[in-house]
């Protein structure tokens, strides 16, 4: 947003409201249910300067007002919708209904709801936590002009072979040995912007936005693993990342950007010994599990066209 000149100071602001909680059930006729729970967070960019320098709320929308505009919107949506077109459906309001209101930012997280199967068949009504979550972020501006990004937090993936580092800089620090036998295991964090630019152009096909979740997540575990009896050499996380992340622009065309950030948890090979020899010597079978500290590496990959 422009900041605004007041007594030769730049001043911006923003206000909104944070972790609006909602969970939703849809019904069909045949006594299925569908169900997700979302967190959902609001700011709005809005001409209401004199509420900060003459104290006057007028231009204000008041926060507990958008917590409850997310659940009435939540219950006009007679049919089930992506996150994403909840998303956009609560910054067309802000931004049509309210004059003062210039841009609306919308972020929602999905909790990972997954329906269940007892005895061989998927349940209509029960449903368990799954693990990575569904993230989206809505920035809509009055004039209709639109971005959308999608992403995945906490998808966690290991390999218990086929990866390998080796050839790294070497100093009078260095004690990490070459290997070309390792576990490989991160927690992936991922983020991709759509191609869509406008209200106009935004798909209206609906759940599109959760097809193209699933999908995109597919791509990312399929390549990150390769195939199931060979699998793929990952001589790096750098590598495999790039790896992924281009695989994910080759497959979807409206995809413009994508940001992968892949820590590298380590799992370190156990030897015990004492003074005079070794007890247990390590044969890529134990492990020490840790986290802490890690390994940390994240990039982007964009269209030539596009920026992330």
């Amino acid at each position: 947003m422009m900041p605004n000149q007041i007594e030769n100071l730049s001043f911006e602001q923003r206000h909104g409201k944070d972790r609006v909680r909602v969970g939703r059930v849809w019904r069909n006729r045949d006594g299925r249910h569908f169900f997700v729970e979302w967190s959902v967070s609001i700011s709005l960019l809005s001409d209401c300067v004199a509420a900060y320098t003459g104290d006057d709320n007028s231009d204000i929308v008041a926060t507990d007002t958008m917590k409850n505009t997310v659940y009435v919107k939540a219950k006009e949506c007679a049919e089930q919708l992506s996150v994403e077109d909840f998303a956009v459906k609560l910054a067309k309001h802000f931004t049509s209904v309210y004059q003062q209101v210039t841009c609306a930012i919308v972020k929602i997280v999905e909790k990972p709801w997954e329906r269940v199967s007892v005895d061989g068949e998927t349940h209509d009504h029960g449903f368990k936590l799954g693990s990575e979550k569904h993230t989206t972020e809505v920035i809509l501006k009055k004039s209709g002009a639109l971005s959308v990004t999608s992403g995945i937090e906490g998808l966690a993936l290991l390999k218990t072979t086929k990866s390998g580092f080796e050839g790294f800089i070497r100093d009078k620090y260095t004690v990490l040995p070459d290997t070309r036998e390792r576990i490989l295991a991160t927690e992936i964090t991922a983020s991709w912007r759509y191609s869509y630019e406008s209200l106009f152009s935004f798909p209206q096909k609906p759940l599109y936005f959760t097809e193209r979740y699933l999908n995109v997540k597919e791509v990312l575990t399929d390549t990150f693993f390769g195939p199931s009896k060979e699998g793929m050499y990952s001589p790096s996380v750098q590598s495999t990342l790039y790896h992924m992340a281009k695989t994910v622009l080759k497959s979807f065309p409206d995809i413009a950007a994508i940001q992968l950030k892949m820590p590298n948890l380590h799992f370190l090979p156990v030897n015990i010994s004492n003074k005079d020899h070794t007890i247990v010597k390590f044969e890529d079978d134990v492990y020490l599990p840790t986290d802490e500290p890690h390994g940390s590496i994240q990039a982007s990959l964009s269209r030539i066209w596009s920026k992330m």
